[in-house]
């Protein structure tokens, strides 16, 4: 093809596009169309990098307390020893090695108020190399933590107590007896600080414990644990590090599972959501595109004057189809630019924007404003790569699909039909 047809093709194109008197509400439809399908894009860019986020921030606080991979035993409590904790930490793609000891207990301040609470036996080192209680304190320190006979725990458990640092508090655990009865046992700590997770079941019912006092205290040995949590370089590649991990151990008397298959059906759902959300705004895309085929397919109809002389003077079918192919398609695709644009100039202004949002709700001073909309102000935003690509990628593909319909009508013109009306 030469340059010179090329040329001409782009021009019609261009023609085809430019507001004409005869034909203005076809072009308004187009604009329009161009319109629908930038904020179509603009929308999903934005709300699935959103949600992105939000699925980022569940899933931390999810494995924000516990491991990528998590080793218990089958039967009773785990040994500990320090061949087993050798063998872990020198496993490839293990960052790091925590001991944990649960027990429920009951905790007790000021003789009346008691309440039901998680107790969790570690080691020093490891609650403060957790970065989602070390980043999250809200009252005391854990510098403290493991010197002194001193607990730390969730601030909505610490207000149900009405403590305050330095208050004494009374854990209240069970033992066995030899003759099959159970017998209580008090022990009092000192509240050494607070942490405020956002994560209900940690804040209201989570305490800290020296794993030695709480080993000391259950009369187990130094060595006894409920787990070893594994900190992973890649949480991603945890199953498969877990598979593996398995298969060196060889020991039947282990249990080893990633954070995936604990929360296998909040990972799901989060997994169906993040689809079902992809498709469902991807219509708009859609509805955009069926725009797109409307207005040109009209085009088509008021132009069969205009393409009949051009068959008469010698253009071919092919010259008139790729005329009205890049005239269709180049809504789509300035739409979709435009709409990525958009979309990414939101998620980089997201907080800006609420906080906007948050002024205008609060505009009569009552303070309420900011209640609503904080949950906007606090939204974390995620934008992937390969996600955006696949957005441009689809609004792309939908776009010339939409361009090719009123392309082939185009050739469906005879010159005779077209100019006897002309």
């Amino acid at each position: 093809m030469s340059s010179a047809v090329r040329t001409v093709e782009r021009w019609l194109a261009w023609r085809y596009l430019a507001t004409r008197q005869r034909e203005g509400f076809v072009s308004f439809i187009a604009v329009f169309s161009l319109i629908g399908v930038a904020l179509g894009v603009a929308t999903l860019i934005v709300v699935l990098s959103v949600m992105g986020g939000f699925r980022q921030q569940l899933l931390g606080r999810i494995i924000g307390l516990n491991g990528h991979v998590v080793v218990t035993a089958r039967d009773g409590m785990l040994q500990a020893t320090p061949d087993l904790l050798a063998k872990l930490q020198a496993f490839p793609g293990v960052r790091s090695v925590h001991l944990t000891l649960e027990r429920q207990a009951l905790v007790r301040a000021g003789g009346n108020v008691t309440r039901g609470a998680i107790l969790r036996g570690v080691r020093p080192d490891d609650l403060r190399g957790r970065e989602m209680i070390a980043r999250n304190m809200v009252g005391g320190d854990l510098a403290a933590f493991g010197a002194t006979p001193g607990i730390v725990l969730g601030d909505r458990l610490r207000q149900s107590l009405n403590v305050r640092d330095g208050d004494k508090v009374t854990l209240v655990t069970h033992r066995l007896n030899d003759n099959g009865t159970i017998a209580p046992r008090y022990s009092d700590y000192e509240v050494l600080g607070s942490f405020m997770t956002r994560r209900y079941e940690f804040d209201n019912g989570l305490v800290f414990v020296p794993l030695a006092a709480l080993q000391d205290e259950l009369e187990y040995g130094h060595e006894t644990v409920s787990s070893i949590d594994l900190d992973v370089a890649d949480p991603q590649a945890a199953p498969r590090i877990a598979e593996e991990l398995r298969r060196t151990l060889g020991r039947d008397d282990l249990r080893v599972a990633d954070w995936r298959g604990l929360n296998a059906r909040f990972v799901g759902a989060l997994q169906v959501e993040r689809v079902m959300m992809f498709i469902i705004l991807t219509l708009i895309v859609v509805v955009a595109a069926m725009n797109v085929v409307a207005s040109f397919t009209m085009l088509v109809r008021v132009k069969r004057g205009s393409i009949a002389i051009l068959r008469t003077m010698g253009a071919t079918p092919g010259t008139i189809v790729r005329a009205f192919f890049m005239a269709a398609a180049a809504v789509g695709v300035v739409g979709t630019a435009v709409g990525t644009g958009l979309g990414l100039l939101v998620c980089a202004n997201m907080k800006g924007i609420a906080h906007l949002f948050a002024v205008i709700l609060d505009a009569g001073g009552t303070g309420a404003g900011w209640s609503e909309i904080e949950f906007i102000t606090s939204a974390p935003v995620r934008v992937q790569v390969g996600e955006v690509a696949a957005i441009v990628g689809i609004a792309i593909l939908l776009s010339l699909a939409a361009a090719a319909y009123p392309a082939w009508r185009s050739t469906r013109v005879e010159p005779v039909e077209g100019l006897r009306y002309e």
